[in-house]
């Protein structure tokens, strides 16, 4: 999520020296997915955010009772607003009947940030806590800043149940007026879709149950001069959004390749003017994909790089020796007066917690939501499944346990830091080692959770509960426990840029014990090739 609210998100995402967020959200519909389910992921990336699950019990409240509203950035209250009756129990961004919601920030114009009561986190949180499908919490989030105002600036939503799947697209109106202008479409069945920092609805249908909006959403764009054709050529995005160069390289282009990935070969070519340059015409919101997706394709999905297309960020010199997917900010720099990016990718080595949601009615009511669960760079962590249904958070995932600042082995996030920050640099040596555990783990765990349907047959609601509760607490335990070994592992068997040998599970020793001469790793070919480019003259011994 957003901890440090930018007002050019978008292009933000590609500028340096700022804190701004800049989170990914995929989504999938049930026609899209091999069991009917509908997912959806969610990095929330953020350079002071800590990896921790959130969790609220539902309540019954007093008449009269007020809840208040904190902001999520920043940690401001900023008022309170009338309490329901009842409110259901949440755990991440899923609540207890399987609901989903999901956001990524892109700013947008800015004097329309908003001035009203309800931020956009706590527009997530409270409509969790209010709403039992995705069509209810789309009335509940527009009735909430309807009725006390927006807080924030450009937002898309993803929201999803088990049988439907909508983005929506949110702005404020600016200081004289503390409502909302916003846009929701659901997304077709078979499809999938996805928004990363910049408002992705462009032209949509003015009469379709299956597209909702403002009353006002043409009318205060023409208003403020953002728009002046006719309605049926209103574009939401080109009127309310920042387009350019930010808005598309560092943010549609995540979007991109998670279509380029699902899509016949070449298929998403025809719009790479747009993702490069911001040229000719923007992509589709959806795209029909050429085979069923399951949660395990989301996961990897979300540990993408650009792999095999013309981002690939393995694939230049800023790579390094190690063909490391990782640049560090700032994102944008100059060399003799011309300006340069280096790309942004889906996963991030900032990200502080990240999900695949999969939401299926056809099983048991404690499980019909999933809520695959990872902290820190969603490349190298682990996901765990956590349940609509459970009410216990495991000691690795509680806020409580740790924080940024405070280091600790009890923390999923911390540890999974300990692994990610020393494959960082030698990453191509690394990561098979890595990749060993982490599937390992996953693979475990996928077993485990596809075994359910026969666990779970004539358990009632609280006898799953307790089931859920202590499977989601082993894998995360275990899973901590697994990847502080992995990381004493990296740092005993990398120690001082070498490689040790290994055996039968074990480093290699001589017949008298001492440890065996070590691998020399050295650098890649492309590496040694920038060394020679560079002081070759100097260098060269015949």
């Amino acid at each position: 999520m957003n901890r440090i609210l930018a007002m050019f998100a978008a292009a933000a995402a590609l500028v340096g020296g700022t804190d701004a967020l800049a989170c990914t959200s995929l989504v999938a519909t049930p026609g899209a997915t091999a069991e009917g389910s509908s997912m959806v992921t969610y990095a929330a990336d953020s350079h002071t955010l800590y990896g921790a699950l959130y969790q609220q019990p539902a309540a019954d409240h007093a008449a009269g009772a007020m809840r208040p509203v904190v902001e999520w950035d920043t940690g401001k209250h900023l008022g309170e607003i009338p309490e329901l009756p009842h409110t259901y129990a949440t755990v991440g961004n899923m609540n207890e009947h399987g609901l989903t919601i999901a956001e990524s920030t892109w700013g947008g114009r800015e004097e329309l940030e908003g001035s009203g009561l309800v931020d956009y986190g706590s527009l997530i949180y409270i409509t969790l806590q209010r709403a039992r499908t995705a069509r209810e919490a789309i009335d509940v989030m527009t009735g909430l800043v309807r009725d006390h105002g927006y807080a924030s600036s450009g937002e898309s939503f993803s929201i999803a149940d088990p049988n439907e799947v909508w983005i929506m697209e949110l702005i404020g109106k600016g200081k004289d007026d503390k409502g909302a202008v916003w846009v929701a479409r659901r997304v077709p069945d078979g499809y999938i879709a996805g928004h990363a920092n910049h408002a992705r609805i462009h032209k949509f249908p003015l009469n379709d149950p299956e597209t909702l909006y403002s009353p006002d959403v043409i009318s205060f764009a023409r208003s403020k001069g953002y728009f002046d054709g006719k309605d049926e050529d209103f574009d939401f995005s080109r009127a309310y959004a920042v387009t350019d160069i930010g808005a598309v390289r560092g943010c549609d282009a995540r979007v991109w390749s998670y279509f380029n990935r699902f899509t016949p070969k070449g298929t998403m070519d025809a719009w790479l003017p747009w993702i490069m340059k911001a040229e000719g015409e923007a992509f589709p919101l959806w795209v029909k994909p050429d085979r069923k997706l399951t949660a395990n394709d989301l996961k990897w999905m979300m540990r993408d790089h650009f792999e095999g297309t013309p981002l690939d960020m393995t694939q230049d010199i800023g790579a390094g020796p190690f063909d490391s997917p990782y640049r560090w900010r700032p994102m944008t720099y100059k060399v003799d007066g011309n300006e340069y990016t280096h790309e942004r990718a889906i996963a991030t080595q900032q990200t502080g917690f990240s999900f695949v949601s999969d939401m299926n009615a056809k099983r048991h009511d404690a499980a019909k939501g999933i809520l695959w669960f990872g902290v820190d760079d969603a490349n190298t962590c682990v996901y765990v499944p956590v349940f609509n249904s459970n009410t216990a958070i495991p000691r690795s995932l509680d806020e409580k346990t740790a924080d940024l600042l405070t280091l600790s082995w009890d923390s999923m996030f911390w540890v999974n830091n300990y692994v990610a920050n020393q494959a960082y640099n030698r990453y191509s040596q690394m990561i098979p080692d890595i990749r060993r555990v982490q599937s390992g783990l996953e693979n475990e765990m996928e077993t485990d959770v596809a075994a359910l349907g026969k666990t779970l047959e004539g358990v009632d609601y609280e006898g799953a509960r307790q089931i859920l509760n202590t499977m989601t607490n082993h894998w995360a335990e275990k899973t901590t426990a697994d990847y502080h070994r992995l990381g004493d592992y990296l740092l005993v068997k990398y120690l001082d840029g070498n490689i040790k040998k290994e055996s039968n599970g074990a480093f290699e020793r001589s017949p008298e014990g001492m440890p065996v001469q070590p691998v020399f790793g050295g650098y890649n070919e492309r590496y040694f090739r920038s060394i020679v480019d560079d002081a070759g003259e100097r260098l060269q011994i015949n």
